[in-house]
């Protein structure tokens, strides 16, 4: 998540456009037959601290950036705050002027004020913001460019984890031993892997895939897994049908899984007992705690790759609870209507 970043506006920039403002207001009084250095003073010195004060009230008054308030525009709450404390602080500036040029007629001069600084606060208000939401739109820019960058850092990722050697590895030897010993479901094993590595090249592209689809990767896994470890692997699938056509990121499953054998003791003497279900529109995954001595080395990227592509494609994170006994995981369930 991206940092806040305040809007700022450079001081010489204000300092100097409300100088010129004032001598701008001064100008018509030097064109004026009698002309009067006093009064000219006093009237640019005025919408000097007027616009001085205008602009630094509109700045303040910005909210701190947010994403979410891109949308919704100028703010007629805000620009009518501004407006009432314009006609204010004109009053008290109008005030003095009166104080030290006693010999005008105040009520003329008050009106003429009040215009001249709605005016001037109309226009840095709708300068201000205008430059305010352009800041914003580069803001919300970077911040897609940075989570696109993740996103293709997740992908990446995954296909690492997808196409894992160490499964492979794994893979081959069973598969050595299982000719070696002519075990009749050879055949079997070499297909489900063929099925396995195919799904993975058909999927790796696709940002979501149906949970029926994401359960058919799973089945040809959790044979090659069946295989290597027999009976010490029981995983224990109850997910209702009816969000058989739900989608979840694929290969997420077989990611966790892995997990689950790469940190708890898998043995016929201990099998290792997994349950895959499905409770209060969640897809959860919960496995004994029976963890081993000697835990391989891991980088714990899967737990959190698995997060950060749920938090990228529906603003939603995985929750993970752990108690002395079991580890769950936690995967909402994606309607289609949401990858809509």
């Amino acid at each position: 998540m991206a940092a806040q970043k305040t809007f700022k506006i450079s001081h010489k920039v204000i300092w100097l456009s409300s100088f010129f403002l004032g001598a701008l207001v001064a100008v018509p009084k030097i064109a004026e037959h009698h002309f009067n250095l006093y009064e000219a003073l006093i009237d640019s010195t005025v919408t000097f601290l007027f616009a001085l004060l205008t602009w630094y009230y509109n700045i303040k008054t910005l909210p701190v950036y947010s994403s979410k308030d891109i949308v919704n525009g100028f703010s007629i709450t805000r620009l009518v705050k501004n407006l009432f404390f314009g006609i204010v602080v004109m009053f008290i500036l109008a005030s003095i002027q009166n104080y030290l040029l006693s010999h005008l007629n105040f009520g003329p001069v008050m009106l003429m004020f009040e215009v001249r600084g709605i005016l001037v606060n109309v226009m840095f208000y709708m300068f201000i913001h205008l430059l305010y939401h352009s800041s914003q739109n580069q803001q919300v820019g970077i911040e897609l460019e940075r989570t696109r960058a993740a996103n293709l850092a997740a992908q990446y990722e995954l296909l690492k984890q997808q196409v894992n050697p160490h499964f492979l590895f794994n893979s081959l030897n069973t598969l050595k031993y299982m000719v070696e010993s002519e075990d009749k479901h050879s055949v079997d094993f070499i297909l489900k892997l063929s099925d396995f590595y195919r799904f993975t090249l058909e999927s790796r592209k696709q940002a979501l895939i149906t949970i029926q689809e994401e359960l058919n990767i799973l089945d040809a896994y959790l044979f090659l897994l069946k295989a290597r470890f027999e009976e010490g692997i029981d995983l224990i699938i109850e997910i209702d049908p009816k969000y058989h056509p739900s989608y979840i990121p694929p290969f997420t499953l077989q990611l966790l899984i892995e997990n689950c054998i790469k940190h708890n003791v898998v043995s016929l003497d201990k099998p290792l007992h997994i349950k895959l279900y499905t409770e209060n529109e969640y897809l959860i995954v919960k496995n004994k705690l029976q963890l081993k001595r000697t835990p391989e080395l891991s980088t714990g990227m899967g737990l959190e790759n698995i997060n950060e592509r749920y938090n990228h494609l529906f603003n939603k994170a995985i929750e993970i609870q752990a108690s002395e006994t079991h580890f769950t995981i936690k995967l909402p369930i994606i309607h289609a209507n949401h990858h809509h």
